[in-house]
Order: structure tokens, then C-alpha cells, then sequence
């Protein structure tokens, strides 16, 4: 989808805990509801041609822009800039009652994946399903500096960058770049074009943009301390709650970082009704690399539109 015929054309802003939360509303306002998250190094045009798909077939699709990205601010420069999982979950949770969103079906992948699990497994009661892509989304810290496989350990390349002075300075004059990389280990056979990235990359521009990201991994590594105001949320996290709303789970069987999997590792950490489905030919940035499927996959977790419309 080219810029031109981009469906993210004028953001709107809401206040929203911590932050003024950029965001599009697409579709009908009072139809059921879908709020769809981007990843890192990623942005809501993740989300180009799945929210119109959802919006044709009779959902109001909301697409925020994460803390760090995009026209997204922090209210107060006193606030901690902290990238953490806890965060971004009590974020999205705060996004919502903002909004007064009835429970949506919560949907992404990355670090919005990561926001969505949180919620869907802390507030089950506020949302109507959940669509993952790779499985339970929510860290163990607590066992972080356990090795994986080198093959695996060397996509991760990024997060031991991150963690040095020089990576900071690297991310600080290298956004663009970095993302570049990044997007092509992540998914080998998606031929992106310089102008996605291009656009993709102007939400690197945010103020707060390295300070979040560099955070969001130190912490993930057990490097860096979270926020005092979070320690309560991080704790119950840590307990690796279930989700319990209905769910499905996706892999892409070209991610180049995450391998696609059966999803039983994951399996008992869902106790209600779930699905797991691997997409062929889609890697990490799966939203984008296969729309039909992932807008698929929302539809039949959400519940049926009033007019009887659902199939994107």
C-alpha cells in the first residue's frame, strides 16, 4: 500500500494516563471494537491494509501509537521513560478506558503483542479476545540471562547493542538504519520498499524514542530497573498469569528470529479457548506480510458484528 492510499491520514490525540496517545478511529464508532498494536521497529502502518479489512467488514479498528513513537508524548517531563513490559500493558489498559472502548478484541504482534498479553492476562474482564502473534508474549526476567540457541542469539543481535553506551549513541544517529537491519532478519522473504521504511521511520523521530527503546531491553535483560511506580504489575507478570479470554496465536513460518512453532510450548499458559495457526511465507512483521490472515484471525476471535458482516 503506498502512502497516497494510506487509511492513517490525521492522527487524533487523547489523554491517556501518562500519556497523550496518538491514534487513528477507523469505521463505524459503534460497532464492535478492535484496538490493533505495532511492534518495535515498527509503526501503525503495520496495520495499512489489515484495519481497512476490518473496517469493510463492519469493525471500529483503533491503532494507537506506543509510548516512544510517532506523535505519542508523555504529559510530564518528570515521568520516567521507561520501555517495560508493565508499561506498555498499563498503557494500553489506560487507552482504553479513555476511549471507553467496550471490551475490544486486543490484536498485535512485538511489543504490542506484549501490551495486549498483559492486559488480556491482568484484565481479562476488559476485553472480548486476543490475537498474538508468537504465542504468550509476556517476559521472564527472572530468567533472562539463560542462554539460547547461537543461531537464535545472533538475531537478537540488537538487544546486547542496546545494552552499551555505544549501542545508545548508535540507536540515537542510526534509527533508520538500525530498523533496516532489524526488518531483514526479522522476515527474509518480505521485499519491502525504501518508501515503507521511510514512512515507518518518522515515528523514530519522537523525543522520547531512545530513551524508551533502550530501556525496554536493558530491563527485558534484567539490566536496567523499572520504574518504582510499576513494581506491583511486574511482580504479578512475573508469576506468568494465563490468559483466559479467547485467543488466537500466530506464527509466521519465515520469521527470521522467532522460529515457527506447533505452539504447544505456550499452551499452558492459556486457560480459555485458543487456537494457534502458522501463516505460510510470513515473518516477524507478520500484520504486513500476510493482512488476509491476521485480519482473518480478529474476525474470528471477535464477536459477529450486529449487521451480520465479519469475513474481512
Amino acid at each position: 500500500m503506498t502512502s497516497a492510499s494510506s487509511p492513517f491520514l490525521t492522527a487524533q490525540q487523547i489523554d491517556a494516563g501518562d500519556l497523550s496517545v496518538a491514534y487513528f478511529d477507523l469505521g463505524d464508532p459503534s460497532a464492535d471494537p478492535v484496538v490493533l498494536l505495532h511492534g518495535y521497529p515498527y509503526d501503525v502502518h503495520s496495520y495499512a491494509e489489515v484495519a481497512p479489512m476490518l473496517v469493510d467488514a463492519g469493525y471500529r479498528v483503533v491503532v494507537p501509537y506506543l509510548r516512544g513513537h510517532g506523535p505519542t508524548r508523555f504529559r510530564d517531563d518528570r515521568t520516567a521513560r521507561t520501555g517495560q513490559q508493565a508499561a506498555l500493558g498499563s498503557d494500553l489498559l489506560t487507552f482504553i478506558d479513555a476511549l471507553d472502548l467496550d471490551e475490544p478484541v486486543l490484536a498485535g504482534y512485538d511489543w504490542g503483542g506484549r501490551a495486549a498479553c498483559v492486559v488480556a492476562a491482568l484484565w481479562p474482564e476488559r476485553i472480548s479476545g486476543l490475537v498474538s502473534v508468537n504465542g504468550y508474549l509476556i517476559q521472564n526476567i527472572a530468567d533472562s540471562q539463560s542462554p539460547i540457541r547461537p543461531d537464535l542469539e545472533a538475531g537478537f543481535w540488537y538487544f546486547w547493542y542496546f545494552a552499551t553506551d555505544r549501542g545508545r549513541r548508535g540507536l540515537d544517529a542510526n534509527r533508520r538504519d538500525i530498523a533496516e537491519v532489524i526488518w531483514r532478519r526479522n522476515s527474509p522473504e518480505w521485499a519491502f520498499s525504501d518508501a515503507q521504511l521511510n514512512r515507518v521511520a518518522r515515528a523514530f523521530d519522537n523525543p522520547d524514542y531512545v530513551e524508551v527503546v533502550i530501556h525496554s531491553y536493558r530491563h527485558r535483560l534484567g539490566l536496567a530497573p523499572g520504574a518504582e511506580i510499576y513494581d506491583e504489575l511486574e511482580e504479578r507478570l512475573a508469576l506468568a498469569p494465563t490468559i483466559s479470554v479467547p485467543t488466537i496465536t500466530l506464527d509466521g513460518t519465515a520469521d527470521g528470529n522467532f522460529p515457527a512453532t506447533d505452539g504447544s510450548q505456550h499452551a499452558h499458559l492459556f486457560s480459555g479457548p485458543r487456537e494457534h495457526r502458522q501463516v505460510r511465507h510470513a515473518g516477524h512483521h507478520l500484520p504486513a506480510e500476510a493482512p488476509h490472515a491476521f485480519a482473518q484471525a480478529v474476525a474470528d476471535v471477535a464477536e459477529p458484528p450486529g449487521d451480520g458482516a465479519g469475513t474481512p
